[in-house]
């Protein structure tokens, strides 16, 4: 394995286990974190942690951030906060940054939420564009990063619902009414998560994968499975006046492309715990 310096831009609940990751695996890592206090811990794993704030605008050690072979971008949208624009200026900065760099590959980590409810399997080739998508912010910054091509190796991963460890999902329905028991989940673990980021990084892909555990069992069934496991109160099922949508996510051109075996390809088994 090629030894680089991977820049993890977002060292929160999926980008710090990543960090670690690429740790064992020998790499020198660089984070960032909008917390000063939690440079400190970063650090003491290890990482080769400095503050940075998008503003949208880039405040912090970012020029040393892209000292690197390898970019990985982290982080959450907050498009309910902070409106739609947001996101995808931050990511303009950092393109802009990225472009004047000497970074070679680019991951940028989005999201399944791109996909409308069409009410069937829904593929990588079904939004290309932000009129396709429901999440029209997510898709512009996709594309963003994606003009970094073909001078840099660029990888978009779009992420199911993340859960594991703290994660819990019987935790967000206790007690609550629920009429989305029969819709399909299209979850991955955060171990998983981190494997496949890990291996598309060693790789060196291209292009766009969608990243979701193989099997979509109905959220009742985990919910149901959740709440017994950790002793939640449970939810009140009900049926909706009319069927509703739902989407299940395809995994394949993930897996035949860099043959990634999942840890927890049912997202009944998944792995959870009370800490992070």
């Amino acid at each position: 394995m090629e030894i680089r310096t991977i820049a993890v831009i977002g060292c929160g609940w999926l980008g710090a286990p990543l960090a670690q990751k690429l740790l064992t695996q020998g790499h020198h890592v660089k984070g960032s974190t909008t917390s000063e206090t939690k440079l400190l811990k970063l650090r003491q794993k290890g990482i080769d942690a400095h503050q940075l704030l998008l503003q949208p605008h880039p405040e912090g050690d970012l020029s040393y951030l892209l000292e690197a072979d390898t970019v990985v971008i982290n982080i959450p949208p907050k498009a309910g906060k902070m409106g739609e624009n947001f996101h995808p200026q931050q990511v303009l900065h950092l393109y802009n940054a990225l472009k004047e760099s000497s970074v070679q590959q680019v991951l940028y980590v989005s999201s399944t939420s791109v996909y409308p409810e069409l009410s069937r399997e829904v593929r990588e080739e079904d939004v290309t564009g932000p009129d396709q998508s429901a999440a029209p912010a997510l898709v512009q910054a996709e594309q963003t990063i994606q003009a970094l091509s073909p001078k840099r190796t660029v990888t978009v991963v779009r992420c199911g619902g993340l859960m594991g460890y703290d994660r819990i999902p019987g935790k967000y329905v206790a007690g609550k009414t629920v009429d989305t028991g029969s819709i399909p989940v299209n979850y991955l673990h955060r171990d998983d998560a981190v494997g496949i980021l890990a291996m598309l990084i060693e790789q060196g892909q291209t292009g766009v994968f969608n990243s979701v555990a193989p099997l979509h069992p109905t959220r009742e069934s985990i919910y149901r499975k959740s709440c017994s496991d950790f002793n939640y109160e449970l939810p009140t099922f009900v049926e909706p006046p009319e069927p509703l949508p739902y989407k299940v996510i395809a995994v394949e051109r993930l897996i035949q492309t860099i043959g990634y075996e999942f840890a927890f390809p049912d997202p009944l088994d998944f792995l959870y715990s009370s800490g992070t």
